[in-house]
């Protein structure tokens, strides 16, 4: 499977999967996105790093590059980590009011927060990821971790 991004419909959802159904509850009226899938590879955090950011410019949602590029960064990097070799997707969502933020990896272990000590290298990206994010979760299979940030004054 090679890198694709894929623009979505408004309001377009083929299936009834469980990532599907995570996502019913977003606001489908002036939805649009994007989707990317690949196969985990460090190089690839960097590519759908700038496809994301390139995507904002686009929707001119610039206001919201460093903390989308950030949780890209987090949760696509542990998909790579822990995901056990399996294919990843990035999927972004943006409505009138937020932005989502969606990263499988097929496994079905869930993200979870861990407490790093000082001398740690690793342990922080799900409290960079709280700390950004309007909020936060995981799918009930634990295979799609994502969050959603705000569009400040809910611009489209």
């Amino acid at each position: 499977m090679t890198e694709r991004a894929q623009p979505l419909a408004a309001g377009a959802m083929t299936s009834r999967t469980p990532v599907a159904a995570a996502i019913e509850t977003w606001d489908q009226a002036g939805e649009g996105g994007f989707k990317v899938d690949f196969h985990p590879a460090e190089r690839r955090i960097g590519q759908v790093r700038r496809i994301t950011r390139d995507q904002l410019r686009s929707w001119d949602l610039v206001m919201l590059t460093d903390d989308a590029t950030l949780v890209v960064s987090e949760l696509v990097t542990n998909a790579v980590k822990h995901g056990e070799g399996q294919p990843v997707r990035l999927k972004v969502l943006h409505s009138a009011y937020e932005l989502r933020i969606e990263v499988t990896d097929g496994t079905s272990t869930p993200a979870r927060l861990r407490s790093a000590g000082m001398a740690d290298e690793n342990g922080r990206g799900l409290l960079l990821v709280a700390a950004v994010a309007k909020e936060w979760g995981v799918s009930t299979d634990g295979t799609m971790t994502w969050c959603s940030l705000a569009i400040p004054g809910g611009r489209s």
